[in-house]
């Protein structure tokens, strides 16, 4: 199999835990843990990304190979490779939660590519580490295929995100309480390798700055500008205030892209934050089918819905608060930091806004579209409408002569057009006006909104599809709809069924309307 070369710079340059067994315990003083691995009976290869793994170097011999399998199931590792589990804490559901860690991740290392770019490759199911607390540190079958698709939709629907290898089947069972209900059941396991530039999170800082830790911050902070900031430049104390800028921007771009296709993390406490603005940690995730911005996948979240769609960007600029509050000892002023927080709020209305204008085939969003667009999703609302095909139906209206037809496949009740079908023609009315004002070219309008609204997006009716036939042994719609979200944007004739509407019977079901965070 192809050598990878590996550059383990975490690891190398940052301190770490003394104690070399998995055996849960609270770790200070130190960045991570070293731990291997726990071996799988049975490894099998389920699917993987070849985008992704050309990118890392393997070729088609290599994926297919024995040895892969034996690798990203951790049951072997490549020369170069330096397992270790991240130790970091964080805010869950507005509470500091103390310790946490990768409690069952293992970093495999971080792997140069002929590009030169820095991957890194992590293991997600592949057995107990020191931060396990009372879990097995593995993965089930269900949530290591929906943190597989969705991490490759997300990237080729534009939106930053770690990535994903592939899925080995680990031929053991894993013991998980789906429903929480006091009944568990055996699921087939599985271990997800992700790929990202750096996995280092909020809580990362947090941790240290709650023990008091403040060399070990300080270092750390200076450590991650040098190796994923590099072009900041300056002083020790510029370089710092201009990366919490830099890290406060990205996170109102991640925001404003969330919002724009309609994902719902479900999850979004300060270890699931990246520091590279990236979508991270695809636990009880969902997507908007009718539009709803109260909506939270989350069974956990069910009745504070704290991390609902349209609390998300309020939720991020708390935990960037979270994470200026951890850092202040490493900057010793207020105001770099308060700047940041100002920044992010800067950022996310000019994305924001940039974003909506694209998807309404607006020239530019005035501040008067603010009303026009409270209108549309209380009209939305209201009506049980779908997000993806009403927007998507809606650059194929023509302006100059406003109509409902194209939109009615968005409806989710047929009655709801007679109902709200007069509220729906005054807004289109006002829409279209708005529209004619810019005189932006029919078929320019359509395409510039077609490259902002996507055709098909992960639905997680589709995803527990997949979910369904592989755990029935048939792996062939996991890959089908990694082919589909390859180009989301694109019509793909003969493909209409994985852009139709949530189907009536996953309205409720589980896996197609709200998750639990077990995996």
């Amino acid at each position: 199999m192809t050598t990878l070369e590996f550059d383990n710079r975490f690891v190398r340059e940052l301190p770490a835990d003394p104690e070399p067994s998995p055996n849960v315990r609270q770790v200070h003083g130190a960045c991570y843990s070293r731990v291997m691995p726990t071996p799988v009976s049975a490894p099998r290869l389920i699917a993987w990304s070849r985008e992704v793994a050309e990118t890392l170097g393997f070729d088609e011999a290599d994926i297919h190979s024995p040895e892969f399998a034996q690798v990203f199931s951790g049951n072997a590792l490549l020369p170069g490779m330096e397992p270790y589990a991240a130790c970091y804490g964080g805010h869950q559901f507005g509470n500091w939660a103390g310790q946490l860690g990768d409690g069952r991740a293992i970093t495999l290392g971080e792997s140069i590519n002929s590009a030169g770019e820095r991957w890194e490759l992590q293991l997600k199911g592949a057995g107990p580490t020191p931060y396990s607390r009372r879990a097995d540190g593995r993965a089930v079958l269900r949530s290591s295929i929906r943190e597989f698709l969705c991490s490759e939709a997300m990237h080729h629907l534009g939106v930053p995100t770690t990535r994903a290898l592939c899925i080995v089947g680990t031929g053991e069972a894993v013991v998980r309480d789906m429903f929480y209900d006091g009944r568990p059941a055996a699921e087939p396991g599985a271990v997800v390798c992700r790929v990202a530039p750096s996995f280092i999170r909020f809580g990362n800082f947090e941790i240290l700055s709650a023990r008091g830790d403040e060399g070990l911050l300080t270092q750390l902070v200076d450590f991650t500008i040098s190796r994923d900031f590099p072009e900041l430049t300056g002083s020790p104390q510029t370089r710092r205030t201009d990366w919490f800028h830099a890290v406060c921007e990205r996170t109102a771009r991640l925001m404003a892209h969330w919002m724009r296709v309609g994902f719902v993390h479900g999850v979004m406490n300060t270890d699931n934050m990246s520091i590279l603005g990236l979508t991270i940690d695809y636990g009880p995730y969902g997507w908007i089918d009718n539009f709803n911005l109260g909506w939270t996948p989350n069974t956990t979240d069910a009745s504070e819905r704290r991390y609902r769609f349209g609390n998300q960007p309020r939720i991020a600029q708390w935990n960037l608060l979270q994470l200026g509050n951890a850092l202040y000892p490493a900057f010793g002023e207020v105001e770099p930091l308060q700047d940041g927080l100002s920044r992010y709020a800067t950022v996310y209305e000019e994305e924001s806004r940039r974003m909506l204008a694209d998807k309404l085939g607006l020239a530019a969003f005035r501040d008067g579209d603010g009303a026009l667009v409270e209108t549309l999703y209380e009209l939305l609302t209201r009506a049980e409408v779908d997000m993806t095909i009403f927007f998507r139906g809606l650059g194929s209206m023509d302006p100059k002569v406003p109509s409902l037809e194209p939109l009615r496949d968005a409806f989710y009740a047929e009655e709801t057009i007679a109902h709200e079908g007069e509220a729906f023609n005054a807004w289109l009315a006002q829409y279209a006006a708005r529209v004619r004002e810019d005189g932006i070219p029919l078929e320019q309008r359509r395409a510039r909104m077609n490259a902002a609204n996507p055709r098909y997006v992960l639905r997680n009716y589709l995803a527990q599809e997949a979910i369904d036939a592989a755990e029935q042994g048939d792996d062939t719609l996991i890959f089908e709809l990694l082919d589909v979200m390859r180009r989301p944007y694109e019509d793909q004739p003969g493909r209409e069924r994985f852009a139709a509407k949530r189907p009536d019977w996953a309205r409720n079901r589980a896996g197609c309307s709200m998750l639990s965070c077990s995996s």
